[in-house]
């Protein structure tokens, strides 16, 4: 044993002698790296989408949308990201409709601005255009940081236009990319609502009940629903008994509906919402309901919805339709 330990440290001595002022050979790699790092992504603010970093960058347009039955279908409302419906005069209601990920060409008819719309408006800055309206509510909605395009101001008299597809009031649409265009200075809105990554992750889906069918009612004449579509992952529309269309025939749909049970003031006899409190909410998301709280405490204020373990409620990516229901109302889930 001895010997061959001997001999051992006599080969390794050689061995190491030998390399004495040789160069140590470089090894070669024997493949080529493949990955390739990907481009940066972000969120967009008002439908927590996944898009190219600086892909969406424009402040948000909010619109005031006429809802009459002369008014539909209406112009561009299937691109919003998100909708707002509120109740005015006659137990009719109109929209609040926000463009920022998907604008289209143009938008509308648009109508005249309410006392609730800068409560509405006012989180997401950017710019709001609408037809007038009565001078108080004008004036309250000038009072805010966002900035006011109004039918025919001189800078709006080359943007807005009257349609010979509809009838009067009921015709007045937007070129909406244009008008963007114009403030590009104003900052992008900051994000609405808090968004899981799909919806198998959102709230409602997560930990609501299986609920496909949503029935409102706003006032006798304003009953519209929603179904969800199992092919789609999508809620469709429907008023007055039948589905609600956009201008190529295509149901209106969303990927979130959010029902706020609110109060309905009397704003020298126009019907008020009063967003600025808390009340009962449901959230609906992929065929599922949960039952939350809402709350805002300003008018700049987000509007927040908090399940009953305190949690924050996270959406499905996409679009949302915020449907503002009076506590004289109601609002059946099935």
């Amino acid at each position: 044993m001895r010997a061959r330990a001997a001999a051992i440290a006599t080969g390794l001595a050689l061995l190491l002698s030998g390399c004495v002022g040789e160069p140590m050979p470089v090894p070669s790699p024997s493949y080529t790296p493949t990955y390739v790092t990907p481009p940066p992504t972000t969120l967009t603010p008002l439908t927590g989408e996944v898009v190219p970093a600086r892909s969406v960058v424009g402040p948000s347009l909010a619109a005031k949308i006429d809802n009459h039955v002369d008014a539909r279908p209406q112009v561009g409302l299937e691109h919003a990201d998100l909708v707002f419906e509120e109740l005015v005069e006659g137990g009719l209601t109109r929209y609040v409709a926000v463009w920022q990920s998907d604008v289209p060409a143009e938008i509308g008819p648009i109508r005249s601005i309410r006392p609730m719309d800068p409560d509405i408006i006012s989180p997401l800055g950017g710019i709001v255009v609408y037809s007038g309206g009565q001078d108080r509510f004008v004036r309250a909605m000038k009072a805010t940081e966002v900035y006011n395009a109004i039918h025919g101001q001189a800078d709006t008299a080359d943007l807005m236009y009257r349609t010979a597809a509809k009838i009067s009031p009921h015709n007045v649409l937007v070129l909406a990319p244009e008008l963007i265009a114009r403030h590009t200075d104003i900052a992008p809105p900051l994000q609405q609502f808090a968004f899981a990554p799909a919806a198998a992750s959102s709230s409602a889906v997560r930990d609501g009940a299986p609920i496909t069918a949503i029935a409102l009612r706003f006032g006798a004449p304003s009953t519209p629903s929603w179904a969800f579509d199992s092919s789609t992952g999508r809620y469709l529309r429907s008023q007055a008994g039948a589905p609600d269309l956009d201008t190529v025939g295509t149901q209106l749909s969303a990927d979130n509906v959010i029902v706020l049970r609110v109060p309905v003031g009397n704003d020298g006899g126009v019907p008020k919402t009063e967003l600025v409190g808390s009340g009962e909410a449901w959230v609906s998301s992929g065929g599922y309901s949960i039952l939350c709280a809402w709350s805002k405490d300003s008018r700049t204020g987000l509007i927040r919805l908090i399940d009953g373990d305190g949690d924050v409620v996270r959406l499905t990516p996409g679009n949302s339709w915020i449907e503002l229901v009076p506590l004289s109302g109601s609002a059946d889930f099935s």
